[in-house]
């Protein structure tokens, strides 16, 4: 897992100007904290000591120093203001998101099934403002409040060792409980962050099936399953604010002590004698200051605490491991027949039984190959495996010859073409999401593409045709409308290896007639595998593969495989209009 610390030294690895101008000024901010109360002891002793003397003559050493350290501080808040908050941070805000967002979209499919979309986009949205917040708080007050601290110890030895000592023994507490309670804040803010996202994702969870819950009339229910998510966000909020208030209370009566030890000791010291006046100024400005600082710190610390608990439960979600990548020196897949090749294959979800064992198929170039079986046989496992979404337990996935896992992701999915059965759309315009399959096509292409899938005359008719936007995954087009869309994405793309999952389920008989014509055309000279329940929309396969509980059992032509009296024998008599009997491998095996 990514720590916090060297993700962060990471993201800032190319700011190191900034970084040293933050540092520089922090150096000048303490100084100058401590200064003043030192300036105010020379000018009050000089005062008492001539009283007599010019003020203007007498007072003037001590006031240059103090304007010019402010004019150092001054023009150190400029470049400040200039490298920090104008270069680097918007700089950083966009190195985190697209960094993250970098490693998100190469995390498997298996993450992805298992997260919540709206909470991981919300996780990376958190990193990109609280980086740059902790940094300040780690340079600009933490670092400075220490600079001001060891100053003022340095200052207040040059009156007297106790009121050194005292600030010494304080400071050594405060940090020590600081410390010392680090980790059991920052565990309470990564659970109150962790149950806030848990809010926000039964938020978008909810929305995103509005209609659902419309329909079942379970407005309600959600009502009462997001009240009690809220009451767990709530409830650790509370934990992590009464600790908060716990350690507020021991510092202040902790600094209420070292006080009463300054004053007893200047009191004692002035009726000694070595106290002047001006060293009375100083340890009380200067423990002024320094109180100021501590609840500045303390109030800093709660906010560190909290950023640093929400970064650390972000970090773990949003740079989870990847499951599945590249091997070192991965080439490029050449897909020159498109010959695909299971060798002594087997997979395994976690917690289940083993699929396919040791089977050994192979796809020749150009064939058709149609996949039929109940469902949770093992049909979409089956196209998962050649699409790498997941990796196969043991055994080899070859395409004409190469082993998937020893080729690029990214050059194996370029190499198929993809119809799934329930299409996502971006929301984004009609244009935008058919050429996303080749963002280099030609505005004549698409067109060509949308008039094969039958999609054109619908975009036509709308009022902004192919700019028009399609709403949050295609919701504003009806499922069939979507699925035409999907059908021009991947006659756009025209890779040599097809996958057809269902790709016409959605639409009605007229239509689907027509663009089986336009899919018969596109499948000529590729390798394509069509998994469907109209068992009638495979009888001019090459070939079909049958499959029942995670095995491919049968395997032929349509007339052989029905002369054999199996299971495909089986399935076709029990289509109803062309339909396979809708009875999941569970139900069967009851």
């Amino acid at each position: 897992m990514t720590t916090l610390f060297g993700f962060i030294r990471h993201m800032l690895r190319p700011y190191p100007v900034p970084i040293f101008v933050m540092v520089v000024t922090a150096v000048f901010l303490a100084m100058q904290t401590s200064l003043l109360p030192y300036v105010i002891k020379i000018m009050l002793n000089r005062m008492i000591a001539e009283p007599e003397a010019d003020p203007f003559i007498d007072l003037l050493e001590p006031i240059a120093i103090y304007l010019g350290m402010a004019f150092i501080v001054a023009t150190a808040f400029r470049f400040y203001n200039y490298f920090v908050e104008y270069r680097m941070i918007p700089a950083l805000r966009k190195r985190i998101s697209t960094y993250c967002l970098d490693h998100l979209l190469r995390l498997s499919h298996q993450f992805y099934q298992s997260s919540f979309a709206g909470s991981l986009g919300s996780k990376v949205s958190e990193l990109v403002m609280a980086i740059p917040d902790l940094l300040k708080i780690l340079i600009d007050r933490f670092f400075s409040y220490a600079l001001t601290l060891l100053i003022a110890i340095f200052t207040l030895w040059q009156v007297n060792a106790r009121f050194a000592f005292i600030l010494l023994v304080w400071t050594l507490t405060f940090l020590g409980v600081a410390i010392l309670s680090n980790g059991h804040f920052t565990r309470l803010a990564a659970e109150w962050s962790f149950k806030g996202h848990l809010v926000t994702g039964r938020v978008v969870d909810t929305l995103s099936n509005m209609l659902t819950v419309r329909l079942f009339a379970r407005r309600k229910a959600e009502d009462t399953l997001l009240t009690a998510t809220i009451d767990d966000a709530k409830a650790a909020e509370k934990s992590l604010e009464w600790a908060y208030l716990k350690l507020w209370l021991l510092y202040g009566y902790g600094f209420f002590v070292a006080q009463c030890f300054n004053f007893y000791f200047l009191l004692r010291g002035r009726a000694e004698g070595w106290v002047t006046v001006g060293d009375f100024a100083l340890v009380l400005g200067l423990n002024l200051s320094i109180m100021d600082f501590l609840w500045l710190i303390a109030q800093e610390f709660s906010k560190f605490s909290r950023l640093q608990g929400r970064i650390r439960q972000d970090l773990k979600d949003v740079m989870a491991p990847l499951e599945i990548q590249d091997e070192p020196g991965a080439k490029e897949l050449s897909v020159t027949q498109g010959s695909i090749t299971f060798k002594d294959v087997q997979f395994q979800y976690p917690g289940a039984d083993p699929l396919f064992q040791k089977k050994s198929v192979t796809l020749a170039p150009g064939q058709k190959v149609g996949l039929v079986g109940y469902s949770g046989s093992g049909k979409t496992t089956f196209v998962n495996l050649i699409l790498r979404l997941y990796d196969v337990t043991s055994g080899h996935i070859l395409i004409d010859g190469q082993d998937i896992r020893k080729v690029t992701q990214d050059s194996l999915h370029a190499a198929i073409g993809m119809i799934p059965q329930d299409p996502s759309l971006f929301h984004r315009t009609l244009m935008e999401n058919i050429s996303y399959a080749k963002p280099e096509a030609t505005e004549k292409e698409a067109f060509e593409a949308t008039k094969k899938a039958h999609a054109y005359e619908f975009i036509e008719d709308l009022p902004q045709g192919y700019d028009s936007l399609v709403g949050e995954r295609g919701v504003k087009l009806s499922g069939g409308q979507r699925q035409r869309i999907a059908i021009a994405r991947a006659i756009l793309k025209n890779a040599p290896i097809l996958i057809l999952d269902e790709a016409t389920s959605q639409l009605d008989s007229v239509t689907e007639s027509y663009i089986q014509d336009s899919l018969w055309e596109v499948m000529q000279g590729k390798t394509t595998i069509v998994i469907a329940h109209r068992l009638s929309t495979l009888l001019h396969m090459d070939r079909i593969l049958v499959f029942d509980r995670g095995k491919i059992v049968e395997d032929g032509t349509h007339e052989a495989l029905l002369s054999k009296e199996g299971l495909y024998k089986t399935l076709w008599d029990a289509q109803v209009g062309g339909f396979l009997s809708d009875v999941s491998q569970k139900e069967r095996d009851l």
